[in-house]
């Protein structure tokens, strides 16, 4: 779960992150009461989206009156921001955060997550700050800092003075860029974070360090620990089949691709997935309906499948281990006939009772293509969803 830079930084300071003040605005009007507000001779006016390189997409502005921070909000708000994470269509930015200006010295980047290689988080730093990360990890891999933290000791604060020396930090700023990190170390751990970027961390005149930006995303499957945290959620920055997919405990991700997948396991998704292109075709998404594959989950995944147009075929591989093969043969039968399937659908049925589903399937009267094997069943896909006559 992605939460907006606002709600990052609320966050933040419950945990003792530093921060500069802020306050949210969805009016023009808004924006420039909270900008006389702060009271200070600039502020920055923040589009609100769940998307990095907002600033790049013209989504961050500098206003030097409250009169003109309402003029910027009024432009931002409402647009389609475009950046390299929102993809072409852009977001329509509804909200957003006015901060104070800071008499910024210098720059950086801190992060953490975790390090799948190692089973470890990891504390990334750069004085790129400002930058793209993955941008500075293609041209300039060594100006990144890294250090492995143990689970059982914690971030030590030995690793977070690495850090900091690293970045060229010099007196009082060491420590104060050690009680940071300790900070956002305890956010990331407390609240089951699989991510913290802090985008640009800016060094003040005055020695000290803040967070001038948040990005905190979440492990949904640790959600249920964290009530507070779903209050969090924007349904509107997400997407829309996507969220229809959360609510029916579908685990369901559109691709780019014209062949439909429907299929219970995570791996066994990937592998459907993976044989689909192995054979010339493109998955139009990735949905795993898991080991209870009711008629009602069904249902709502061939709804999810062909709420886009681009699906031109649909390839169901159901593996009936825990949910026996006939009765997931009539939750299929039953949901093509409630949706009135309109696309080629190719069935791959494997497992308990396997043989009790083909026949169901079969005597269904429904042009279902059946196969008898993963590849059999990819290449049917693909042949069907090119207009190729199949059987």
């Amino acid at each position: 779960m992605k939460i907006h830079e606002y709600q990052g930084k609320e966050l933040f300071r419950k945990y003792g992150v530093p921060t500069p003040r802020g306050i949210l605005a969805t009016t023009p009007e808004e924006a420039e009461k909270a900008a006389t507000s702060l009271g200070t001779p600039v502020v920055v006016v923040k589009a609100q989206i769940h998307a990095g390189g907002r600033g790049k997409g013209g989504g961050v502005k500098l206003a030097k009156s409250p009169a003109e921070a309402k003029t910027l909000a009024s432009q931002i708000l409402g647009m389609m921001l475009k950046t390299h994470q929102t993809g072409p269509e852009g977001q329509k930015v509804g909200k957003v955060y006015v901060e104070e200006g800071l008499p910024i010295e210098r720059e950086f980047y801190l992060g953490m997550t975790l390090d799948r290689a190692t089973s470890r988080l990891s504390i990334m730093a750069s004085s790129e700050g400002g930058v793209e990360i993955e941008e500075v990890a293609a041209k300039r891999p060594e100006a990144i800092l890294v250090e492995s933290i143990d689970p059982v000791v914690g971030l030590a604060d030995y690793q977070a003075r690495t850090l900091a020396f690293g970045l060229g930090l010099t007196g009082d700023s060491i420590g104060k860029f050690v009680a940071f990190s300790r900070a956002l170390y305890r956010c990331y751990v407390e609240t089951d974070a699989s991510l913290a970027e802090v985008n640009p961390l800016v060094l003040l005149k005055d020695g000290s360090v803040m967070a001038l930006d948040a990005k905190l995303n979440f492990d949904d499957n640790a959600l249920y620990r964290h009530k507070d945290l779903v209050g969090y959620r924007d349904i509107a920055e997400e997407d829309p089949i996507e969220a229809r997919a959360k609510e029916h405990d579908l685990a369901y991700i559109s691709l780019d691709g014209n062949i439909g997948c429907m299929v219970n396991g995570a791996g066994l998704a990937m592998a459907t997935m993976d044989t689909i292109k192995l054979v010339g075709g493109q998955p139009a998404n990735f949905l795993d309906v898991g080991g209870g594959a009711s008629r009602e989950k069904v249902t709502e995944a061939f709804k999810l499948i062909l709420s886009s147009k681009a699906v031109k075929a649909v390839l169901i591989n159901i593996f009936g281990g825990i949910m026996k093969c006939d009765v997931i043969a009539e939750g299929v039968v039953a949901a093509a006939r409630e949706v009135k399937l309109s696309v080629p659908l190719v069935v791959r049925l494997e497992g308990t009772n396997v043989e009790l589903g083909k026949e169901l399937l079969r005597k269904s009267g429904l042009p279902i293509i059946p196969a008898d094997n993963l590849r059999q069943a990819a290449e049917k896909a693909v042949a069907a969803a090119r207009g190729e006559k199949v059987s």
